[in-house]
């Protein structure tokens, strides 16, 4: 039986080879990794940010803030009361970092500066509430946070 020597280039092919298999072992492993973006669509919503800072700045300067809160399955927006004579108009993106496929959006339609959204068949996760609204002439843009909890309805994954 013939016995394998070990010298240094034997050594040094050794780990070049071992070296080679670990980068072709994480490239693959890299590859098969899922990456969602914020929006399909980046660069077009990267030349709308500065409109984004002065909706946001529009919204901060407002007497009484947009709010919402989480009631059961639904989510009550109350706009501002000095917008009671104009009429309210936008949308609401509820956005899921974790997985796009939950992404909601409403349209926002308030009655009396009041809005109910149901969000019955909306997955449980954390969720980034982004309000793009209108009030007369003036756009706003709010942003918050939610955690939806898995309730009894909702089925389990």
């Amino acid at each position: 039986m013939k016995k394998l020597k070990m010298n240094w280039g034997t050594g040094i092919a050794a780990v070049y080879l071992g070296f080679v298999i670990m980068i072709l072992v994480l490239v693959g492993m890299s590859a098969s990794q899922k990456i969602d973006l914020a929006t399909d669509k980046y660069y077009d919503a990267e030349l709308k940010f500065q409109e984004k800072i002065d909706k946001t700045k529009r919204a901060l300067l407002l007497p009484q803030p947009l709010s919402w809160e989480l009631t059961g399955d639904q989510i009550r927006i109350h706009f501002p009361e000095g917008f009671k004579d104009h009429s309210i108009s936008g949308k609401l993106n509820l956005y899921c970092p974790s997985n796009n496929q939950n992404d909601r959006t409403f349209k926002l339609e308030p009655v009396h500066n009041e809005q109910l959204i149901s969000l019955k068949d909306t997955p449980a996760g954390r969720y980034i509430l982004q309000f793009d609204w209108q009030a007369g002439p003036e756009t706003y843009w709010n942003e918050g946070v939610l955690t939806l909890e898995q309730t009894k309805n909702q089925p389990q994954k």
